[in-house]
């Protein structure tokens, strides 16, 4: 008799140039959501003029832009995606009903392509110094879990994003992803402490 198979974890880490973009892309054009989430470190954020219809117009198209960019596969377009002049393959937006937040992001591509290759490139260079460390954090985390709850995790999913925000913490993005800061990503102690609860939830 085979046994059942074991429960298995798939976490995937990393700086994805398409979060870094929209974020970046927020805070140029003053949106304000998602609230809890603190600006990117160095970006100056924009003095908001607009009225407020359409401003609320703007957020809600960056709304469904930033839904469909964190988690694709769960945020589908009812439409079909254009890929954006300026933002080589990294922002594409629905066909229909999208055409504020095209205009508005337009001007800033080169600024925003720039940022996003830079701060990739940056997590990419740090994570490759501590080869192995990123695959030991988590397992170290569910390993504590297993022997507080006296039980095997469950299977789960996590997508981490590693951001240069301007506050350390953590925070969920997504119903399978967290943004946590670089900061706090490369302090063993303090991120082995800040990713037990979300291990908690998931398992």
């Amino acid at each position: 008799m085979g046994s059942a198979a074991a429960p298995e974890w798939l976490i995937r880490e990393d700086a994805g140039q398409p979060v870094l973009l929209a974020l970046y892309l927020r805070q140029v054009l003053g949106i304000r959501s998602p609230e809890e989430l603190p600006h990117l470190r160095g970006i100056p954020p924009r003095a908001n003029d607009r009225g407020e219809e359409a401003q609320a117009l703007l957020e809600r198209q960056w709304r469904e832009y930033w839904a469909m960019t964190v988690e694709p596969q769960a945020h589908p377009s009812p439409v079909p995606l254009d890929l954006v002049d300026g933002f080589e393959t990294l922002l594409a937006l629905p066909s229909e009903g999208a055409d504020e937040l095209r205009a508005a992001v337009i001007p800033h591509a080169a600024e925003a392509l720039a940022f996003s290759q830079s701060a990739n490139a940056r997590y990419r260079r740090d994570a490759s110094h501590g080869t192995g460390t990123a695959y030991r954090a988590y397992a170290s985390a569910i390993a504590e879990y297993e022997r507080q709850v006296g039980r095997r995790a469950h299977s789960f999913e996590l997508n981490v994003q590693v951001l240069p925000l301007t506050q350390r913490g953590v925070w969920w993005i997504g119903s399978l992803t967290i943004a946590v800061t670089d900061g706090l990503r490369g302090d063993v102690v303090a991120f082995d402490a800040a990713i037990h609860p979300i291990i908690a939830e998931l398992a």
